[in-house]
């Protein structure tokens, strides 16, 4: 039996398999282009395409595919065989540097927000080389962006690629002005920590809720939850751990560093943590985890579910996206460091971040903003809607010292340049993890914990780099032009922190105080719906700043806008359609049928004995009968709602009627027939209910 190290990344086509396959000639000059961002020549790629083939082709596969992330949140892919004809009349495997290069999938069919139209087919994917090519199935899968005919990017890739250079560019700026000359290149790292709830898959299926939406749209509370938080961390029970060994080998075969797995709060959720990797292999890879995660779950008749908010009254699943900058000399710009050098580095950089979450609060909220996420946000554990950061005692007392030009007690004595204390080298973490925090600084990285379980992470670190870049951008601006260095650098430091300190709450995110501290005295956003966020992003400063970076075209940040909203439009409408056919043909007829059978009982009781009272029979079937009727008004209700919904034609219209009309008339639904569902008899009611999936498997 083959051991880990035997088998991890033998489904990928990495640094060691081209070293091995590649003539040293070529390996070297692809090795620059990814070590320095230069320009591929087909020369090299018609070797690098051969010896992919040729590795492919002994593994197993018969078919190659373009593997790109087009803005539907779920990755694509169009399979062409190695197969070409041979003078014989056979076939050999073949596969071109041209068609590494670049495929032509149609894109009249992939959501574009305008700027495609549906005559308009053509599309084009191109090769990014900075993520390893993988075999799935049979298939060898290409990392690729995705873009139209006119060059816009209709996939979430190419905004990430361009946000990461943006901050690469800055990042430099700020490098030259230390004296590190040796750096060539910044990077960010991400590790995704990804939530999930396993079903059963029998019970699954006679859920229309679970099957069309992701998340239960009724559903009285079980008489056991969370309450005794006795599933975080517990034994795992062996058909989840059956489940996650299997997951585990998948993901390893792949190359991707799935490390950490356990239970999570909720009955039936858990999470799996990788290591770091770049930003961009790590949405590659967390694209690639979620889609091994529902496929190993079929194997063993379980479903992963992962809406952020599958139960009501339990914890959602987030995804928290832990977010670094490193050098290609291996130093990581949030790690405090141990001299005075290094810590005046470490705080500017910091204040950057600090600064870019303050003014581009509303980039990162709209960045996570789903009508899933809108569920899950403020509630159980999940981070508010209200964006600040938590840097804890230690690093804020730091700042106050800076901004005070005061002493700082808590660490060596000794000076910086800066004019405050030296950092202390940390043995441990300088902060305690804040899980009301949506932004928290835990030791050498920020861990953004907004991110929805089934979100792309490249949209929230599209937001982060830009945004950080901009800081950096201006801290240069002032740093190039300085007369003495050391002093304008303390001097900005001491602006910044005194600026952007309004951002800064290491309490209760949960505290109604705190938000209403937050919007009233701060001046911090509350933007709590998809709808309330998602218009922010054409806001003048946020088109400017995208679009100065490169990040975005304006014209690719308007379709973004109709894109997402026509989604959370989409999304709820279907839930609302979704609820009034389980209620129609469900709920309402299983409240009927049991009343029915109630009124026969009582009726065959008071034919024996004329002077039986049945005061609970007739009690209950008054009660029953009066919320089927409730039930039945609510439902009218909804459908006049999604008609009226359906006449607007207008996107931003539509967001403001689902936020306003639809999901109130949804929840009135729901809570009328959640108080039905626990008075009548299991036998009657028609799909399983909280506790049956919650403790099922």
């Amino acid at each position: 039996m083959s051991t880990v190290p035997e088998y991890f990344a033998s489904r990928v086509f990495d640094d060691k398999v081209m070293r091995s396959r590649l003539p040293e000639k070529v390996y070297k000059s692809l090795r620059q282009t990814l070590d320095n961002g230069t320009k591929l020549h087909l020369e090299l790629a018609n070797a690098v395409a051969t010896a992919m083939c040729d590795w492919a082709v002994e593994n197993g596969a018969t078919h190659f595919t373009h593997w790109f992330q087009p803005l539907t949140g779920i990755t694509a892919e169009k399979h062409d065989g190695f197969i070409n004809p041979s003078p014989d009349g056979r076939v050999i495997m073949e596969f071109s540097g041209k068609e590494l290069f670049k495929g032509e999938p149609d894109a009249s069919s992939f959501p574009s927000g305008g700027l495609r139209a549906t005559f308009e087919a053509r599309g084009y994917t191109a090769w990014d080389p900075s993520s390893y090519a993988f075999i799935k199935e049979n298939t060898l899968c290409i990392p690729t962006a995705f873009c139209s005919y006119g060059g816009e990017a209709l996939d979430k890739k190419t905004p990430l690629l361009r946000s990461m250079e943006a901050l690469n560019k800055q990042s430099l700026r700020i490098l030259k002005l230390f004296g590190n000359s040796d750096v060539k290149r910044v990077v960010t790292n991400v590790g995704p920590e990804q939530e999930y709830f396993l079903v059963d898959r029998e019970m699954y299926l006679k859920r229309k809720d679970l099957i069309y939406t992701g998340r239960t749209l009724f559903g009285a509370k079980a008489p056991k939850g969370q309450e005794l938080e006795d599933h975080y961390f517990g034994a795992i029970k062996p058909r989840v751990q059956a489940y996650m060994e299997d997951l585990n080998e998948e993901l390893w075969k792949l190359g991707v560093l799935a490390k950490t797995e356990h239970n999570e709060v909720a009955p039936a959720q858990h999470e799996l943590a990788p290591i770091y990797a770049t930003t961009n292999v790590a949405t590659d890879h967390n694209q690639l985890t979620m889609e091994i995660m529902k496929k190993v779950a079929r194997k063993h008749s379980l479903v992963c579910l992962l809406h952020e908010k599958p139960f009501a009254g339990v914890n959602g699943s987030g995804k928290h996206n832990n977010w670094s900058m490193s050098t290609d000399t291996g130093e990581n710009l949030l790690s405090p460091g141990e001299t005075p050098y290094e810590n005046a580095r470490f705080l500017l950089f910091l204040v950057a971040v600090i600064k870019a979450v303050d003014e581009y609060q509303d980039l990162l909220r709209l960045a996570v903003a789903t009508a899933g996420n809108d569920h899950r946000l403020g509630a159980n554990e999940a981070p508010p809607a209200v964006i600040s950061i938590f840097l804890g005692d230690e690093l804020s007392a730091v700042l106050d010292a800076i901004e005070t030009d005061s002493h700082y007690s808590g660490a060596e004595k000794k000076k910086m340049k800066l004019g405050v204390d030296i950092l202390p080298r940390f043995t441990r973490d300088s902060t305690d993890r804040n899980r009301t925090s949506p932004f928290a600084f835990t030791g050498n990285k920020f861990e953004f914990r907004m991110v929805g379980s089934n979100d792309s992470i490249a949209c929230a670190n599209v937001m982060i780099n830009s945004s950080v870049a901009e800081a950096l951008r201006q801290f240069a601006d002032v740093l190039e032009g300085a007369a003495d260095f050391e002093d304008r650098l303390h001097s900005l430091i001491k602006e910044e922190i005194i600026a952007h300190k309004r951002i800064i709450f290491n309490g209760n995110g949960y505290d109604d105080a705190w938000i209403k501290e937050a919007t009233e005295q701060r001046g911090l956003l509350n933007l709590r719906t998809t709808a309330d966020a998602l218009p922010r992003l054409l806001d003048q400063k946020n088109i400017d700043m995208l679009t100065g970076h490169g990040v975005f075209s304006e014209s690719e940040l308007r379709s973004r806008y109709e894109i997402q909203l026509e989604n959370y439009v989409r999304t709820v409408r279907i839930e609302a359609l979704t609820m009034v056919d389980m209620a129609r043909k469900e709920i309402m007829p299983a409240i009927a049928a049991y009343s029915s059978a109630l009124a026969e009982g009582t009726a065959r009781k008071k034919a024996v004995d004329p002077s039986m009272s049945c005061g609970y029979e007739t009690k209950l079937i008054k009660k029953l009968s009066d919320l089927n009727d409730k039930a039945d008004e609510a439902t009218e209700e909804l459908e006049k709602a999604v008609a009226e919904l359906d006449s607007l034609g207008d996107v931003t219209a539509e967001a403001n009627l689902v936020r306003d009309m639809l999901l109130p008339q949804m929840s009135a639904l729901r809570a009328v027939c959640d108080e039905a569902e626990p008075l009548t008899s299991a036998d009657y009611w028609p799909f399983p209910t909280y506790g049956d999936l919650l403790f099922g498997v």
